[in-house]
């Protein structure tokens, strides 16, 4: 079974060229990858997910408000009985909000500079699925 990933950009952010490599590098390693787009409201990234039947929600923030849309997701997530969809994010991180961010929900934290490499590893030891033979 292959993990259907959501990647989304929540909020105002308009800057997507991070967001669109992890997609492509995540469909490349064999994942089923649904790009939203930018300027994403938090209750269409969770319509999407449901629709789409997705394991993950990733989400790239680049404008600060990570821990704020984290939250929102999660528990618009939750809200929908679908709590059980994983929420990673990704983007402009500080090192200090890591925690923050895991203690709120978040089942991973990939800040700006981490190895496309361990997005993938990370990624398939999340979802429970093997690299493609």
């Amino acid at each position: 079974m292959t993990a259907r990933i959501l990647v989304a950009k929540p909020g105002l952010d308009g800057h997507d060229k991070g967001a669109k490599i992890v997609a492509r590098t995540l469909r490349d390693a064999g994942f089923e990858v649904i790009y939203t787009g930018i300027r994403q409201r938090i209750e269409d990234i969770v319509s999407i997910a449901l629709q789409e039947d997705c394991t993950v929600v990733g989400l790239s923030i680049l404008s600060g408000a990570h821990v704020g849309l984290t939250k929102r997701v999660v528990d618009a997530l939750r809200a929908a009985d679908a709590g059980d969809i994983k929420v990673i994010v990704g983007g402009t991180i500080p090192q200090s909000d890591v925690q923050k961010l895991l203690d709120i929900g978040a089942s991973a934290v990939f800040p700006t500079g981490t190895p496309l490499e361990k997005l993938v590893t990370d990624m398939r030891e999340l979802t429970g699925t093997a690299a493609p033979a």
